[in-house]
């Protein structure tokens, strides 16, 4: 078997289009959306996501602030910030890009963003409505992967509720960002799902765990994690690693995925490549939670109903 491969890419151009409509409609009713990006430190992965963002909110006409402190800002400053930025008429939407230096608390930045404007729903309010089904926003990549997978099963024929129903979703990796939306997400579809992490791995049981899956998304941050042994026969394989590699020769970096690609290709059904697969959907996705929020202070000004995705 030979894996299909999901053009991610051409999912996030139509993806684009839909959101750009979304800003053109939002300003015709009066409204106005806007992203803040902030990146404390200089980790690389970090930088270049940063980068994107502002390249497609730029496509899309979406006024982008780029934000980057020193690795020695104190949280104090951090914090400072993140109030004017939740005070800021022009900005619907603040980022936060993690990592975060070891001496500022993650858990004391994301309280206090403005839940309205957090949209990847780090605040404790919006992760709670995630998790009840009810999300205020979806972070954009667990997003992502249920985009992509809902865009490949139209595109070959399959019964969206009918695949869910049946079908066993395995999540590799437990971050707040990724692995625990990502398992609310399979809930909502009426999935049956199991979450495993590192100690799957470290026990020797990972491929036990993975082989069972008919869909295997595998968020574990760890190159080449998951090899051809991992993988069942004919299962839809979709890989949110982003991990930068250097070549010893050239020096030169790239991003390789936690999924062994060439390996994997020879057992599952579909599989996203990394790079052009789950990653320019989720660049696209964050632009759209902005636009959301811009729909919903519109709303609010207005004394409507806040839309929820």
């Amino acid at each position: 078997m030979t894996a299909e491969v999901i053009d991610g890419r051409k999912i996030a151009a139509k993806l684009k289009e839909e959101v750009a409509l979304e800003v053109q409609q939002l300003r015709a009713d009066g409204g106005e959306c806007g992203i803040a990006t902030v990146v404390v430190g200089d980790n690389y992965g970090a930088t270049v996501y940063q980068r994107r963002i502002g390249k497609i909110a730029d496509e899309l006409g979406v006024p982008c602030r780029q934000l980057r402190f020193g690795s020695d800002t104190s949280q104090d400053d951090l914090l400072d910030t993140i109030r004017a930025l939740n005070s800021d008429p022009a900005i619907s939407g603040i980022l936060i890009l993690r990592p975060l230096p070891e001496h500022i608390c993650e858990v004391d930045v994301f309280r206090e963003l403005s839940p309205a404007k957090d949209i990847e729903s780090v605040h404790p309010e919006n992760a709670g409505l995630l998790a009840l089904g009810t999300p205020r926003f979806v972070p954009s990549t667990a997003a992502s992967v249920f985009y992509v997978l809902d865009s490949w099963l139209d595109a070959v024929g399959e019964n969206r509720a009918d695949f869910y129903h049946r079908n066993l979703i395995v999540v590799v990796g437990r971050s707040n960002t990724v692995g625990k939306p990502a398992v609310s997400l399979a809930y909502d579809r009426q999935a049956a799902v199991q979450s495993i992490d590192v100690w799957a791995s470290q026990n020797g049981r990972l491929g036990w765990h993975t082989r069972r899956a008919d869909v295997l998304i595998v968020a574990a941050g760890v190159p080449g994690l998951i090899r051809a042994e991992h993988v069942r026969e004919g299962a839809i394989v979709l890989d949110v690693g982003i991990n930068p590699a250097r070549d010893p020769e050239t020096g030169a970096v790239r991003m390789v995925g936690d999924v062994d690609f060439a390996q994997v290709a020879t057992r599952a059904r579909a599989l996203t490549p990394v790079p052009g697969g789950i990653g320019p959907v989720t660049d696209v996705w964050l632009l759209r939670n902005a636009v959301l929020a811009g729909r919903n202070a519109v709303r609010a000004a207005g004394n409507g109903v806040l839309e929820m995705v």
